[in-house]
């Protein structure tokens, strides 16, 4: 049974306005303006879907391109969204540049070319599709699995566009019946684009939405550290992962001296900003590869995939950038030290027995008179000792069958 080309374009026109709608609405709730920019171009595909299925051919060439050349802009506003998602200002050329060069090309072409309008309409449309999958796949870095639809969908979209290229020559299209189906097809295949698109979309919005709970989650939002939570599975993976190497590393952990006169004397506000600033000194004073978190009111912490001479090095190089930071609250200098315990240890060792022995060394840099680095007298364990453990584990369990023959 064939396929009526105004009923086909009427489906269009309902799921383009329905997907549209429902972009929109989202879009107000997330208060997410990609989305905005992806349901307005819905929406506005659909009008010109409708205009051009209803009005196209009454008034004339002209307003025949006219008003086709909105299904263009349409498609180059998809294009925009994927910008404004990855955080780029729309590009205002890119918008008009595909309707203007479909108008301009209409109107050079004699009426009666339809294939080789047909192919220029197609070509524009896989070069804002090729695009978008360009901006949508920039974001990909640890989630490169998930990403493949938002690729494969334009693709494919471009595909089935280029095949009036591909085929025009072939067919020869000298009847018009190639013409005349490809109506159809592209009628059906914008329909499966569109809703195709859609579960692009609200698959990376979903994904972006879920990553930011989790980074608030995790994130400590004075500092931008990570937060006690945040630390301890950072620091999980971290040991894990150099417990496979069988690579040492050391905790530190940081505690701001006389912190609370700070507050008394200037104010809670005056005592963040020296938070704040503490934060940045921890964070330019240790490598990439480090990890760093507040964990308390004034106290912070460090796990660093080094041995513990070495990470006395970097809490050395944090003591001494901290007290030279030079605060001044209220015209008065502010004395910026702070007191820090280090401990090391193999990377089997749980996170919680190397914070407990940074913090005994940390009483002790305390104790001794603050603005000081101390490390643990006691290590959790010498690596000696953890790889004759790791041996002791490797080697095969006698059953107790096997020791009653043995005996």
């Amino acid at each position: 049974m064939a396929l009526d080309s105004m009923t086909l374009d009427i489906v269009a026109t309902m799921v383009a306005a329905l997907l549209g709608a429902m972009l929109l609405h989202f879009g107000r709730q997330e208060n997410t303006p990609a989305l905005r920019w992806w349901g307005a171009a819905y929406i506005l595909g659909a009008v010109a879907i409708a205009l051009w299925t209803l009005v196209g051919e009454l008034y004339g060439e002209v307003v025949s391109l006219v008003l086709s050349s909105i299904g263009l802009i349409a498609t180059a506003m998809v294009w925009n969204a994927a910008r404004v998602f990855h955080g780029k200002s729309p590009s205002g050329p890119g918008l008009a540049l595909g309707a203007t060069v479909w108008i301009v090309g209409g109107m050079l072409i004699d009426p009666s070319a339809q294939a080789l309008r047909l192919t220029i309409g197609a070509a524009l449309v896989v070069i804002y599709a090729t695009l978008t999958a360009a901006e949508l796949w920039q974001e990909r870095r640890r989630t490169l699995h998930k990403r493949w639809p938002a690729l494969i969908v334009p693709v494919m979209h471009g595909f089935v566009l280029m095949l009036p290229i591909l085929l025009g020559n072939v067919l020869r299209d000298s009847d018009g019946a190639f013409a005349a189906a490809w109506v159809t097809i592209f009628s059906i295949e914008l329909v499966l684009y569109a809703v195709g698109t859609v579960f692009v979309i609200f698959m990376l919005v979903s994904e972006r939405i879920v990553s930011a709970h989790k980074r608030a989650a995790t994130t400590d939002p004075l500092t931008g550290l990570l937060n006690r939570r945040g630390f301890a599975d950072a620091c999980a993976q971290m040991i894990d992962r150099e417990a496979r190497e069988q690579r040492p590393v050391s905790v530190l952990i940081f505690d701001i001296d006389h912190f609370k006169s700070i507050n008394d004397s200037f104010g809670h506000a005056e005592g963040d900003e020296v938070l704040k600033l503490f934060a940045k000194v921890v964070v330019d004073n240790l490598r990439l590869t480090d990890l760093s978190g507040r964990i308390g009111g004034e106290e912070f912490a460090a796990l660093l995939p080094c041995s513990i001479d070495e990470a006395m090095v970097a809490a050395e190089r944090v003591r001494e950038a901290f007290a030279a930071s030079g605060v001044v609250c209220e015209d008065k200098p502010v004395d910026t030290t702070v007191s820090i315990g280090v401990a090391g240890g193999p990377a089997c060792t749980e996170l919680d027995v190397l914070l407990a022995a940074a913090d005994t060394a940390l009483y002790k840099a305390k104790r001794s008179g603050r603005n000081r680095v101390e490390a643990s007298a006691e290590l959790p364990l010498s690596l000696d000792r953890y790889r004759r453990q790791r041996a002791a584990v490797a080697m095969p369990r006698v059953q107790p069958e096997q020791a009653v023959i043995s005996n």
